[in-house]
């Protein structure tokens, strides 16, 4: 049997980003024997994604093996175990453990690393203490918030990096905080960049039937893609948002999803209420969690709204319009802005705040076509380069 290639990385809980990363990187890797690891061992394939194998598993049998592991894309280098092992929690669970452990930083250690079966601060970067023998590759990382991290997990992690083998990151602002320790990385935009260029006929399989096909037919004029969080779900916020999506968009339809159900990501009852205060009849509430529909919807879509990252680059893709939302308690720049600031075409909104959304909307709506391919085109290019770079190495031995 051949030795396999790991690739490692949050894709064992629903989130949007997560369940897509894997398939473009396993794309550029035809003919390879692939493990995917997470944390823990999942099927999320019923929604587009990957079954998974836990990590600490995986190093227990293939610790000693001349393989290649490679970290696939993400906000992998600022996660720690406490909120990696909540995330992937039962939602009904996640209250009361954080209830209990939340001020209590020792205990709630002690009960993730119990949890994980692993002994990192970021288990989610795996260095040569797991995999001994292993060639260590970082695929578009994203760590915008490192340098504000805690200094035991900053500690970690930029060891870690140090043993890699490869670092390939997605921000400038990710970048600039390795450069500073010497731990050298070649920028490239986010995997999922390719998502057009690798899966459009999957999704536009997934954009003629089902619950896609008819919101097409609901709005046969256009409509947005629109999402938020649950950071949003507070009624002062839902209020503001949907006064400013009823001023925006021309008329089109708002088309309502989560990107994410794990914990701390989106809400349907967030969305629900959201669509309660928008005109019934240019509002839907979008059920579907499977990957390939909500990338379908995006693509499809006149243009993408909301505070997920991955909506954003997926619209990018697709060369939609796009505008990330900030969300009301953010205090300092984060991925999106990073992310933003390192590869949007000048003109374009980035992220703004809830109050500015309406205006900023329209001048996204405003943009060029031809320029919006431009972008999708140039993204592609240079993520393709970008991973050809760092992934040619892992052949199967």
């Amino acid at each position: 049997m051949t030795t396999p290639t790991i690739l490692l990385g949050a894709f064992d809980r629903h989130n949007f980003g997560d369940l897509l990363l894997p398939h473009v990187v396993a794309s550029l890797l035809p003919g390879r024997r692939l493990i995917f690891a997470g944390l823990a061992g999942r099927d999320l394939r019923p929604f587009g994604g990957h079954r998974t194998h836990a990590l600490a598993r995986v190093a227990a049998e293939f610790g000693d093996t001349p393989l290649t592991l490679i970290h696939v894309g993400g906000e992998i280098l600022t996660c720690e175990a406490w909120h990696a092992a909540l995330m992937l929690q039962p939602a009904t669970d996640v209250a009361a453990l954080v209830a209990r452990l939340d001020t209590r930083p020792a205990e709630r250690l002690a009960w993730a690393r119990a949890t994980l079966g692993l002994r990192g601060l970021a288990p989610y970067v795996a260095g040569r203490q797991l995999f001994r023998r292993a060639r260590l590759i970082h695929a578009g990382v994203g760590g915008a918030g490192l340098a504000h991290s805690p200094p035991a997990l900053r500690h970690e992690v930029t060891e870690a990096l140090r043993e890699a083998d490869a670092v390939g990151v997605r921000d400038r602002q990710t970048l600039a905080c390795l450069a500073a320790v010497d731990i050298p990385a070649r920028l490239l935009p986010d995997p999922a960049a390719l998502v057009a260029d690798h899966f459009g006929p999957v999704i536009a399989a997934h954009a003629a039937r089902g619950e896609v096909a008819a919101i097409g037919r609901a709005f046969p004029q256009g409509y947005l893609a629109v999402q938020f969080n649950a950071g949003f779900g507070d009624d002062a916020t839902l209020d503001t948002l949907a006064a400013q999506l009823a001023r925006a968009g021309h008329g089109l339809g708002i088309v309502l999803f989560q990107a994410g159900s794990a914990p701390w990501h989106d809400d349907p009852d967030c969305l629900a209420r959201l669509a309660r205060r928008l005109s019934a009849a240019r509002v839907r509430v979008f059920r579907s969690l499977q990957l390939w529909d909500i990338c379908a919807l995006i693509a499809g879509s006149r243009g993408f709204c909301g505070s997920s990252l991955h909506g954003r680059i997926v619209a990018t893709a697709f060369a939609r319009p796009r505008l990330n939302v900030l969300a009301p308690q953010a205090s300092e720049p984060g991925k999106v802005e990073a992310y933003t600031g390192s590869w949007e075409a000048p003109g374009l909104p980035g992220a703004v705040p809830i109050d500015g959304l309406a205006a900023a909307l329209e001048n996204a709506l405003a943009a060029p076509p031809e320029g919006l391919q431009a972008t999708a085109r140039a993204l592609a290019g240079q993520a393709r380069r970008g991973l050809s770079a760092l992934l040619p190495a892992t052949r199967d031995r």
